[in-house]
């Protein structure tokens, strides 16, 4: 199926155009690029790394473009700064900081849940992680909304232009960490002096590898956890039912019910959208015959919504939904971060209900819907009661 003139992706919610696209075909054409929609097919290509590769672009980016043993080999040092151990030790900070960015809002008026919340949060408890210095926040903020609009732009020389001025940031770091190797990182966590140290098959980790897996953490999961938690309060203020079960839980401390909660909310309004492959033979996915170097995007959010494996794709159920949630992915490619991701939306939810006794949609402004190929929400105004 050709899905050229697809019009069900114009649509202002564009979780409604992925839906209406995947309920005529799971694995459709658009542009010269097969969508992959369907959960099934989803799961299909991102567990077949063999004929799937994840090397897509001229930048290489570690581990997400490698494959096979390159990608086992470099996979495993980034797994070892996300043990559970890790999240563990990091959790007193992040929970510290939720506090104080919840503490400092007003109480009865609007507020801007991604600007005032998701943002500040997001670069605080990820710079604490990496050992970067406090006074970076502001330009990693404007960073952020110039990644956001050269995103919606789709120009690939401005997506370009902004990778390349975050990898410039990262560099600079590395080279305060040479001049001054003596010094210490507030809170004593400091990732990026450690990544420094890291060897691959018995050599050092060159500094372009060094940028690549430490704009692999950051650049994406800046945003993308600023409008995780713009997804989470709106799912919250428009789901009282829902919002008093996590309050009670967080009352409660049960961090593992209000995780399941935060994945399941994440299924229904999944903002991490898609992933890209390369198809390195011709096979048939979806009743399609994908022909040798094809591109693909394996649409996540579209998955996560298919009616073949969630009979209501809306209806909250943290538990009855958990084995077919794909938020964080599937197959060697899955994210790694996914226990980090959580503990940290667990640490704000849990901070935004213990403050408050109900959080609601402001009245005098609407929330606003990210464009694609963004996913989630853009704008979320809510009142803290």
């Amino acid at each position: 199926m050709d899905a050229g003139n697809a019009a069900g992706l114009e649509h202002p919610d564009a979780r409604a155009g992925y839906d209406a696209l995947r309920s005529r075909c799971p694995v459709v054409e658009q542009a010269g690029v097969w969508l992959v929609l369907g959960h099934r097919e989803v799961v299909a290509a991102a567990t077949d790394p063999v004929s799937f590769s994840s090397s897509v672009t001229a930048r290489r980016a570690i581990p997400n473009s490698l494959d096979g043993k390159e990608h086992a080999t470099f996979r495993a040092v980034v797994d070892r700064y996300l043990t559970p151990a890790r999240v563990a030790n990091l959790e007193p900070t992040a929970s510290t900081l939720a506090v104080e960015i919840v503490d400092a809002l007003p109480r009865g008026s609007t507020i801007k849940t991604i600007a005032q919340v998701g943002m500040p949060f997001a670069v605080r408890v990820q710079s604490a992680w990496l050992g970067w210095p406090r006074e970076l926040e502001p330009r990693l903020v404007e960073w952020v909304r110039d990644n956001r609009a050269a995103t919606r732009s789709g120009e690939r020389r401005r997506t370009a232009a902004i990778a390349d001025e975050f990898d410039q940031i990262i560099q600079t770091l590395l080279d305060a960490r040479r001049e001054h190797p003596a010094a210490e990182a507030t809170g004593g966590i400091d990732v990026t002096r450690e990544l420094m140290t890291e060897t691959v098959n018995g050599r050092p980790l060159e500094d372009t590898e060094i940028v690549s897996i430490l704009r692999n953490w950051t650049a994406g999961d800046l945003g993308s956890l600023a409008t995780s938690i713009g997804v989470i309060v709106h799912f919250l203020a428009t789901r009282s039912e829902v919002q008093s079960v996590l309050r009670t839980q967080a009352y409660a401390g049960d961090d593992s019910a209000i995780e399941a909660a935060i994945e399941e909310i994440l299924r229904i309004d999944d903002p991490f959208v898609s992933n890209r492959r390369r198809a390195t033979r011709e096979v048939e996915l979806g009743g399609q015959r994908v022909e040798k170097d094809a591109r693909l995007v394996l649409n996540w959010t579209a998955a996560n919504r298919d009616p073949l494996v969630f009979d209501d794709p809306d209806r909250f159920d943290p538990i009855g939904n958990a084995h077919a949630n794909l938020v964080f992915g599937i197959g060697p490619h899955k994210c790694p971060g996914r226990a980090l991701t959580l503990m940290e939306l667990r640490v704000v939810t849990q901070a935004l209900l213990a403050a408050t006794d109900h959080i609601e949609l402001a009245t005098e402004r609407p929330a606003v819907r990210e464009t694609r190929p963004a996913g989630g929400w853009a704008r979320v105004p809510v009142v803290l009661r």
